[in-house]
């Protein structure tokens, strides 16, 4: 893939500048499309950058008429559930329209393939491990609006547009260097969380419900090393540029630990015990949410460093030292 460049939206951010390693390890130039809301532009190593934003039409056609990207891996957006509750108008604003502005923006430049982050949040949730034909029924406006993008991708296939959608689990980890991490604000993924409270940045992490029906109590996600999912970006850009047509897969690690299970973990890693305080169950939290892999494991994808003492480890190079971004 030597001379192929590849646009990456949002590549500024945890996950996305994973992805611009890993591309750029396997001889693909990304050049970066940031507005640096949400990211850091010390993340951006691998690649031009580009300050702006996927909904400024004009700007996007810049970068493509300049650096001719023969895909687009589409990362950037808003991500916290609980805040799309909230503000329901700015995730479908920009998740949403502005994706459209995307595209339509893309496709008008030539531009054909594209790889889209989803979320497992789009999944009814009754019953896992979950399969990618399992029933959807997004229950925030985050869910929502990653589902209407899908569907976005999907009436475009017939314009010759042609996708590969990502529905993520929990992806975690970070650099192994320590140079990347994850820096949310407010941060509330779980793991980042804990190891806040084991740094001191924050005194205690409150347990949100401890009577799910699980064997502790308290819920059960599947969690994916950023790595992994960075590799999975990589053999889709080898996909689509080899003609292949339009799918969509779970990433996942395929296997389910307890809030209490990663609390231990990240005990272990840490060295110390993490001060907690129980609190109500969150609304829409459900019981369990794990990924069914055997589509994506088909397709030649397997993660390589998703254990989860591992996954803690590396999230403990970047979240256990001083930092500027994360003690400002």
């Amino acid at each position: 893939m030597e001379g192929l460049t590849v646009l990456v939206t949002g590549g500024a951010g945890f996950i996305g500048a994973h992805v611009c390693e890993a591309l750029y390890a396997a001889g693909i130039t990304p050049v970066v499309l940031d507005d640096l809301s949400m990211g850091q532009r010390d993340f951006v190593k691998w690649g031009p950058f580009v300050e702006g934003r996927v909904g400024d039409s004009q700007g996007v056609r810049r970068v493509c008429d300049t650096y001719r990207p023969a895909v687009c891996i589409h990362l950037a957006g808003l991500i916290e559930v609980g805040q799309s509750m909230l503000q329901p108008d700015r995730y479908f604003a920009v998740n949403v329209d502005e994706t459209r502005v995307l595209l339509d923006t893309l496709a008008a430049a030539g531009v054909w393939n594209v790889i889209y982050s989803s979320s497992a949040a789009v999944y009814a949730t009754q019953d896992t491990p979950l399969t990618e034909t399992d029933p959807l029924d997004p229950q925030s406006p985050y869910a929502r609006s990653k589902w209407m993008v899908e569907q976005q991708l999907a009436a475009r296939a017939d314009t010759g547009m042609r996708s590969v959608i990502f529905r993520y689990f929990n992806a975690a980890g970070g650099h192994p260097t320590g140079d990347i991490g994850e820096s949310h604000w407010p941060e509330t993924h779980l793991i980042p969380s804990i190891l806040d409270v084991a740094v001191g940045r924050r005194k205690m992490l409150t347990l949100w419900g401890t009577t799910h029906p699980t064997a502790d109590g308290t819920c059960i996600r599947d969690y994916v090393h950023v790595s992994d999912v960075a590799q999975a970006h990589v053999m889709a850009v080898h996909h689509l540029m080899a003609g292949g047509v339009s799918q969509t897969f779970n990433v996942g690690a395929g296997v389910g630990y307890s809030v209490k299970a990663v609390i231990d973990a990240a005990e272990f890693v840490v060295g110390h015990l993490i001060p907690i305080t129980e609190g109500p169950p969150r609304p829409g939290d459900v019981p369990s949410l794990v990924a069914d892999t055997t589509r994506i494991n088909q397709w030649g994808w397997m993660p390589r460093r998703s254990d989860l003492h591992t996954m803690i480890a590396d999230a403990w190079q970047w979240r256990g030292r001083s930092n500027p971004v994360l003690d400002r």
